[in-house]
């Protein structure tokens, strides 16, 4: 992913809450045989307070992927949208799309079984638990036999990244009150409203706003 300094994440913790909202994410691998891309659930780890991940795969793609022995690409996608020019003010302007990803990478370590079922418990818990009457992965009918029988199916890895790239492309380079109009259309305006997107706008713009206060002349520590 190409870099730009206007764009450019650095916050952990920004980085870290991107992850934990957005856990369908992309693996990718370059094997032998080409580029190979798979998609699964992924959690920071529960254990670290860095960009530390874990997840599973299924078998056979622990092979294809070469897990454990070749480096290991994980993207995240935030909340992505269409910006259309019409939304700027009047002059020559073309369209463009707003998001934020994530980008770890590293060589992952597989997880033991004992390991691998916590994280498994861990995924289902956390998708499960929005639901009125959630179904735990070793509630009944579930048993013990049956859950590991499940985990020898999968191979479970964490990921702690020897390289992080993070962007949020949030207009950040236009002036404020195009991205307040872009705000109000992804709010409500548009065929492309996204309050999620218009929401990661307003931290980014804000984060920004404050960091100007700060550093304006005259401004008391």
């Amino acid at each position: 992913m190409r870099q730009n300094p206007s764009f450019t994440m650095t916050d952990v913790a920004e980085m870290r809450r991107i992850l934990d909202e957005n856990p369908w994410m992309t693996l990718v691998s370059a094997t032998p045989d080409g580029l190979v891309a798979s998609h699964y659930a992924v959690l920071l780890d529960e254990d670290r307070d860095d960009l530390t991940v874990v997840g599973h795969v299924g078998k056979p793609d622990d092979g294809i992927h070469g897990l454990g022995e070749r480096e290991l690409l994980v993207i995240a996608q935030g909340p992505h949208g269409y910006i259309s020019p019409g939304w700027y003010a009047p002059g020559p302007n073309v369209p463009t799309w707003n998001y934020v990803a994530v980008h770890l990478s590293g060589v992952p370590e597989i997880l033991s079984p004992e390991e691998n079922l916590r994280v498994l418990d861990r995924l289902v818990a956390r998708f499960e638990s929005a639901l009125p009457q959630p179904r735990l992965m070793w509630q009944a009918p579930n048993d013990e036999e049956y859950v590991r029988r499940l985990e020898r199916g999968t191979v479970g890895f964490r990921l702690t990244p020897t390289t992080v790239t993070a962007k949020r492309k949030l207009s950040q380079n236009r002036p404020e009150e195009t991205v307040d109009e872009i705000i109000r259309q992804l709010d409500a305006g548009s065929p492309y409203a996204d309050p999620r997107l218009s929401g990661e706008m307003r931290r980014a713009h804000d984060a920004m706003r404050a960091a100007r206060l700060r550093s304006a002349p005259g401004e008391q520590a």
